[in-house]
């Protein structure tokens, strides 16, 4: 081999080696830090009635995916902590569970939360156990499901609905909240083609300050369906940001049918609805990273549409930070 041959390959091996070092660091920390450095954002979103609201403020903690399990000391303590922000209406969009025995961590975890008036609507990892799945099905075979084994989901609703939390899977509520009237509505999940909007089809025909629809999966069709019955704002999870986000480009996938711009955070969803998907806890015990996308719970602060005419105020931005009383870092 010529002396420029020699110099060519050894280039190519320094850059191979390179690409090899950086992918592991890359996935060292998508696995061993940014999964368990969880976040508390916050974000402002004018969706009450601009009359019978006004100066009032909603504080709603929207909570998803928290795919506990035994031993997931980390989660359970940042969640434990959330408590302390002393929400008017705690939102839990599904997916709890990811094991047989996991319904007493996911109390825990909960505590003094349950103590709060909360909502709840399920996830297909309420009802199924994690699987393995091949990575590239979320690329080629969105459509592919595999299911687990069944969890207990029966005991954590028994639980919940004993602490005053109410199920508001196919049925439509009125809560007084805060001082406010909020209609509230939920679908099982789309995911695995459980929802049946028809159940809850129609505009709420009472008076309310807000008017709030639930669904794990943010599904267009969901969506679509809540934004015709007039909501104001439809809380969802599932997506887990996409998980894995490259910078400068955002989610690579979003597991269901919304646009990768809407795989977290605030969106709009026609002319009035807002839509808020939460990027979520956990992980399945088979895709334990996290990359560009830590864990999070949302606190929501809802205020008041302008009235018709008046120039809206200028758009929040969300921020993070953490609950007085809770821990969050790297470690096992």
């Amino acid at each position: 081999m010529s002396g420029t041959g020699r110099t060519l390959a050894r280039t190519a091996l320094r850059a191979g080696a390179g690409t090899v070092a950086a992918g592991a660091l890359g996935l060292g920390y998508a696995v061993g830090v940014e999964r368990q450095w969880f976040a508390l954002r916050r974000a402002r979103l004018e969706v009450l009635d601009p009359v019978t609201a006004a100066g009032r403020t909603l504080r709603v903690l929207h909570v998803s995916d928290l795919h506990l399990r035994p031993g997931q000391r980390l989660e359970r303590r940042f969640v434990e902590g959330l408590a302390a922000l002393e929400p008017d209406l705690v939102v839990d969009t599904g997916d709890n569970l990811s094991h047989t025995r996991a319904v007493p961590e996911v109390l825990r975890a909960l505590g003094g939360l349950l103590d709060r008036p909360g909502v709840v609507v399920w996830g297909s990892n309420d009802y199924h156990g994690p699987r393995p799945k091949n990575p590239s099905d979320y690329l080629f075979r969105p459509q592919h499901r595999v299911l687990g084994p069944e969890l207990p989901w029966r005991d954590l609703r028994a639980a919940f609905l004993e602490r005053g939390w109410v199920d508001a899977t196919h049925t439509r509520h009125t809560l007084d909240v805060g001082g406010l009237r909020v209609a509230v509505a939920g679908v099982d999940d789309p995911h695995i083609g459980r929802d049946d909007h028809d159940r809850i089809a129609g505009p709420v025909d009472e008076p309310c300050d807000l008017r709030l629809g639930l669904t794990h999966s943010p599904e267009p069709r969901v969506l679509d369906a809540f934004a015709a019955d007039g909501y104001d704002l439809v809380l969802a999870g599932h997506t887990h940001g996409g998980q894995l986000r490259l910078p400068g480009y955002g989610a690579i996938v979003t597991n269901c049918g919304i646009d990768r711009s809407r795989a977290r955070g605030a969106s709009r969803w026609g002319a009035h609805m807002r839509l808020h998907v939460s990027a979520g806890l956990g992980t399945s015990p088979y895709a334990p990273a996290r990359f560009a996308c830590r864990p999070e719970a949302t606190l929501l602060e809802l205020v008041p549409r302008p009235l018709a005419g008046t120039p809206a105020a200028p758009r929040a931005t969300g921020g993070e930070g953490r609950p007085p009383s809770a821990r969050s870092g790297a470690g096992g």
